[in-house]
């Protein structure tokens, strides 16, 4: 869960309509209408990506009255489906996928199944990618992927592609390196077995 407290306010007289916010805007919380960044408060989560990349320092932060929560209940989906989707994407369901918001796999693959398809609507749900912004949209991807959804990249600045794994070594380059002191087959054996640990008493 995710409490956000913070909210994105636009100086309107001095926003010269770049754009600029909008692109980096993890949740598309900012819309141009007449040459000026309109900000949804009820979308905003605060993440301050648009505050620190406006060239003209126009955008503040400032304290919501009373706060918003991001959270999925991971328990209101079916565990069979959401722990199919983590160990596809070679996650546990436990691992926590964004360290900034300390979103857990289980909670991204219950907003998937709740029909969070693109990653923007993941990140609405479960505050995922709305800290630093930057790596979470890998697991995001790998999460989509293995429930058999491929989104279309949107506008924006906030996508990159996915940073391939140890699963997706072509064999070529296996052998290649294995002589070299590479140990893929062990690497890749470990990460499997960490994926698919259970809890205690499950």
């Amino acid at each position: 869960m995710k409490k956000v407290t913070w909210l994105a306010k636009v100086n309107l007289e001095k926003c010269i309509g770049c754009g600029t916010c909008d692109k980096v805007c993890p949740v598309y919380a900012i819309e141009m209408k007449d040459r000026k960044a309109i900000i949804d408060s009820n979308l905003c989560t605060g993440c301050g990506n648009c505050e620190q990349r406006c060239p003209i320092s126009v955008i503040e932060l400032v304290k919501r009255d009373e706060p918003i929560y991001l959270k999925v209940d991971v328990a209101s989906v079916d565990q069979d489906a959401m722990k199919a989707i983590c160990l596809k994407a070679k996650f546990n369901p436990e691992q926590i996928v964004c360290y900034c918001t300390e979103t857990r796999a289980d909670e991204v693959a219950a907003a998937i199944l709740k029909g969070a398809d693109t990653p923007e609507k993941v990140s609405q749900m479960t505050g995922i990618r709305t800290g630093c912004g930057v790596e979470c949209i890998q697991p995001i991807l790998r999460m989509l992927d293995a429930a058999g959804i491929v989104p279309e990249k949107p506008r924006g600045w906030q996508w990159y592609g996915k940073t391939p794994t140890i699963w997706d070594i072509p064999e070529e380059i296996r052998e290649k390196y294995n002589a070299r002191g590479f140990y893929f087959a062990e690497d890749e054996a470990l990460l499997d077995a960490i994926s698919k640990i259970k809890p205690e008493g499950e």
